[in-house]
């Protein structure tokens, strides 16, 4: 039996998710892929809220650019800048960083870097 993809991507995320516990005090920011955009949420697991939400669909982060899809290096740097800047804004700085089972690198990790530029600290 041969394992695919996806479940892949599953049994990472499920490894990751057992690990990270998000807080009203340290939320879990976490990052979601699709085909064309990327999503980051801030969530505090306790009361089982979402606090803060942005994507790479949003006209101020689709400004300036002609390409149709954001799940790239350039989209996750627009989308890291504006969660840590709303982050901050609204007074969370420390957070919790779930990957969300994707590996460290490319999208992730700009984005990761990105939002710890702004203010954010993992």
């Amino acid at each position: 039996m041969t394992v695919d993809r996806k479940q892949r991507l599953r049994r990472r995320h499920l490894r990751v998710r057992k690990k990270v516990r998000g807080t009203a005090e340290r939320p879990r920011l976490c990052i979601h892929k699709s085909s064309r955009h990327l999503y980051a949420q801030l969530v505090d697991d306790d009361a089982q809220r979402t606090l803060l939400f942005v994507t790479t669909n949003r006209k101020a982060i689709k400004e300036g650019s002609k390409k149709k899809s954001f799940c790239n290096v350039e989209g996750a740097k627009r989308l890291g800048k504006e969660i840590g800047e709303q982050a901050v804004e609204a007074g969370m700085r420390k957070v919790v960083f779930d990957r969300g089972g994707y590996r460290y690198h490319g999208c992730v990790r700009s984005f990761a870097e990105t939002a710890r530029e702004a203010g954010l600290e993992f």
